[in-house]
């Protein structure tokens, strides 16, 4: 393991990375320097995989030091298995949205820029955080330069995306904010280790509970507070869209690992019912919802929202398998497969929001109704658009079905009709992907602007090439991934199933 700060470094050589770039200005060196940043922080971050120790769940890579000495808040930094990987995640993807961005963003080129890096320091440090009020200043800070992004690049209704995006989100963490609060009057302590071990009555748990789920629910997001998400994707530029779905969708999903489960079991017990109930309603009701969209932004939003149902599925199925079945068996497959999902949905999400953005910047229009034979006049982006989509509906092989199958299995432990439920996503997931690629791809060449239509050059070859082999690679040996985060899910399993009451 690695003697240096890496962790801080991985949080602020891209925000002071971004200040530079903001002072470089809209010159030909601010995106040279914003590539530069991007591409030193993924290569940071490689040390983080290669120097993890496999086989343990403690947190590795800490970073300590005093803050704020009179309320004991402390710069507090590490990683598990849990973490980790959402690092890697973000790195990856920032380093292809900068790609992505070089010559679509006409105006306001460093500003751009920089917001993306700076929201990638952020990003981190919320995945890093080990000190409660540490956390929730990234937490809040992730939606200034994502206001800005949507605000100031987005499209004709971005004012209004914006304000739903920031009031949803700002509001539903106003309530994780108290029960932080609480727990510190109640061990002295912000370390969420130390959250932890604190012994809660149901009572006290239960309201802790809600008001995380009112939090992370809102950023996964979760039905019925999803509505905020495809407003805000359709507005958002690209490189918004990509990190959006990609990343900022993941912290609620890791907000419910690192938080609602290991400090409020008992209440997480208790409550299964309405998470299976959201996250089911998610996978079902959300992909019929998909399946009648004609704007391909809004229809790819509302798939995330589907497949991120099985992320929060595949996180609670601990407790109702132990409702069924007095046991813990399967309960590791279903968060394995929820993490999985999370960063399975990081690669597809961001290449369909990708993948739509090549085509938007020919054709200047969403519309699935403005395609068809797109095959004809460009094959090579063809090929990787029917890529993704296959891996969006789950078919074995890319990364999508490795997430999915494993929660599915593990519901079986729990109930048949929850596993019934979860698996009609590989139909409804099948249903709207294929037909959007039957509509957008194949067929006659539609019009005169789809047979004018120019093939990828090497800018976006490169990004949806990358982004290619990543679905690939995890989904014919996830292997790797699972060695990672294994040990921590299981000691996340040994810790909430000793109640705390």
């Amino acid at each position: 393991m690695v003697d240096w700060p890496l962790l801080s470094l991985l949080i602020w050589v891209p925000i002071v990375g971004g200040l530079c770039v903001l002072a470089a200005g809209d010159g030909p060196g601010a995106k040279r320097i914003a590539l530069g940043v991007a591409v030193a922080t993924l290569l940071l971050s490689i040390p983080l995989w290669t120097g993890f120790e496999r086989g343990t769940a403690e947190m590795q890579f800490t970073e300590f030091h005093p803050w704020i000495g009179a309320f004991n808040v402390n710069y507090h930094l590490g990683v598990d298995g849990i973490s980790m990987p959402l690092i890697l995640l973000t790195t990856f993807t920032t380093v292809l949205v900068v790609i992505a961005g070089w010559e679509v963003i006409q105006y306001r080129v460093a500003q751009y820029m920089a917001a993306f890096l700076i929201l990638e320091g952020f990003m981190n440090g919320v995945f890093a955080a080990l000190d409660a009020v540490l956390f929730y200043v990234f937490f809040e800070a992730m939606l200034i330069p994502m206001f800005l992004i949507i605000g100031v690049w987005g499209g004709p209704r971005r004012v209004y995306a914006t304000l739903k995006f920031f009031l949803y989100t700002f509001f539903g963490s106003v309530f994780m904010l108290v029960s932080l609060l609480y727990m510190y009057s109640q061990s002295g302590s912000f370390s969420i280790l130390d959250y932890q071990e604190l012994r809660l009555g149901l009572t006290e748990q239960i309201l802790i509970f809600l008001a995380f789920l009112g939090a992370f629910a809102i950023k996964v997001p979760m039905w019925p507070v999803h509505t905020w998400l495809p407003d805000a994707h359709v507005e958002a530029p690209t490189g918004g869209s990509v990190i959006l779905a990609a990343i900022m969708l993941k912290i609620g999903g890791y907000g419910f690992l690192r938080f609602s489960l290991p400090i409020t079991p008992d209440a997480s017990a208790e409550l299964t019912w309405l998470i299976v109930l959201m996250s089911l309603v998610a996978v079902v009701y959300i992909g019929f919802v998909a399946l009648v969209q004609q704007d391909m932004k809004k229809l790819i939003a509302y798939s995330s929202i589907a497949h991120m149902g099985f992320t929060t599925l595949g996180v609670f199925l601990i407790f109702a398998i132990l409702q069924a079945t007095g046991g813990t068996v399967g309960a590791a497959l279903g968060m394995q497969g929820g993490m999985v999902q999370m960063v399975s949905h990081g690669f597809i999400s961001g290449a369909l929001f990708l993948c739509v953005g090549v085509l938007y910047d020919r054709v200047h229009s969403r519309e699935i109704a403005a395609y068809g034979g797109v095959v004809n006049t460009m094959p090579v982006f063809a090929s990787f658009f029917v890529l993704f989509a296959l891996a969006n509906s789950g078919l074995p092989g890319t990364s999508g079905f490795v997430g999915e199958f494993m929660v599915i299995l593990s519901a079986l432990h729990a109930d048949f009709w929850i596993a019934l439920l979860a698996a009609t996503t590989l139909i409804l997931g099948a249903a709207y992907s294929l037909w959007l690629v039957k509509r957008v791809i194949f067929g006659k060449v539609a019009n005169e602007q789809v047979a004018a239509l120019q093939d990828l050059n090497a800018r976006e070859f490169v990004v949806l090439g990358a982004l290619a082999v990543a679905v690939l690679a995890l989904g014919l040996y996830p292997g790797p991934l699972l060695d990672v985060m294994g040990p921590s899910i299981d000691q996340l399993i040994q810790h909430v199933t000793v109640s705390k009451l």
